[in-house]
């Protein structure tokens, strides 16, 4: 579906230093920085995966989403998407690709959105009974209603979202790119958002690539992880496996009353209060179950959780590890 391979695409951007005087120099005379946005990225993506791309800012991940998009030419290298190529082939590539940017609205700013979406109907020539059909699902779905006639302005950015992402879906594309589609929305909505890609995904068998910094919006989503950093593929994996690989430690977040117990080889405190304690357990060291009777045996337990590493302690510790 998508075939990503040895591409290599670098910015030159120009420097001065601040100042009417070297401003004036930099109109005769300029110095230039060679930013290397990608550097032989490879990688391949099936037909209905939903898959997670990762990295610090500046790692390169707009510039392959563009790239993906048709919007920017790499320097070198090969890239393929449903047998096109997206740069050379913009016009049918596009009709078959959704994309949503949370920080930039496809929507009419004064108008309302059901005139955003019957333009965006002529722009795609959908079809009035597909047109009509998709805009009743994903009503439905979406929950939008009286959003429909309500100018973008006027709408929160939770409801924007939501009319965003059904505005990249009204063509029934077989690829959608989100970036960030999350971003700055409450608790509630970030739920109905996470739903319904999730739905979408496995109804539709519809290619999803999502790139966000928030990384509960990956572990609810993706199975797949691609990192990204300095321009580079890092690790291409499992979420799961790459869990494991960060750490294989638990953790036990431990109500107790009394005494606070002893740890045991293998344990590590990380932070207590009185009746409280969360340990790092080494489960090569004890497993879970020997640690719970050996603290029960110590003290009175009240309540006790176990947790592997959450997705941002991984992601931060994968950073740190490749120094990105």
């Amino acid at each position: 579906m998508i075939e990503f391979k040895n591409i290599n695409k670098t910015y030159k951007v120009a420097l001065r230093e601040g100042g009417m005087k070297n401003a004036m120099k930099s109109l005769f005379s300029r110095k230039y920085n060679i930013v290397h946005a990608l550097n032989d990225v490879s990688f391949q993506i099936k037909e209905g995966e939903m898959v997670g791309y990762i990295g610090p800012n500046g790692a390169g991940k707009s510039t392959t989403i563009k790239i993906m998009c048709g919007v920017l030419t790499p320097n070198s290298g090969q890239c393929i998407i449903d047998g096109r190529v997206p740069y050379k082939e913009r016009i049918p590539h596009v009709k078959q690709i959704g994309v949503v940017f949370g920080q930039r609205s496809q929507l009419w700013w004064d108008v309302p959105v059901i005139d955003s979406f019957e333009l965006i109907k002529d722009i795609y020539r959908i079809n009035d009974h597909t047109y009509k059909k998709n805009l009743k699902d994903l009503s439905d779905l979406l929950a939008m209603g009286d959003l429909l006639k309500t100018p973008t302005r006027n709408l929160s950015l939770g409801q924007r979202m939501r009319c965003e992402i059904a505005a990249s879906l009204l063509h029934n594309p077989k690829i959608l790119f989100l970036d960030e589609p999350t971003i700055g929305l409450d608790a509630v909505s970030k739920i109905a958002v996470r739903k319904f890609i999730k739905e979408l995904n496995t109804t539709h068998k519809t290619t999803i690539i999502l790139t966000t910094h928030d990384m509960q919006d990956i572990e609810a989503l993706t199975e797949r992880i691609i990192l990204i950093g300095k321009g580079k593929i890092l690790l291409d994996g499992k979420f799961n496996e790459l869990k494991k690989r960060t750490t294989n430690c638990k953790t036990l977040d431990i109500e107790y009353c009394g005494m606070m117990p002893n740890l045991h080889e293998g344990m590590e405190l990380k932070k207590s209060k009185e009746g409280q304690m969360i340990i790092s357990l080494n489960p090569d060291i004890m497993s879970v179950s020997e640690a719970i009777s050996y603290l029960a045996s110590n003290t009175e337990l009240l309540d006790v959780s176990v947790s592997d590493i959450s997705a941002e302690q991984m992601v931060a510790e994968l950073y740190k590890e490749y120094s990105i």
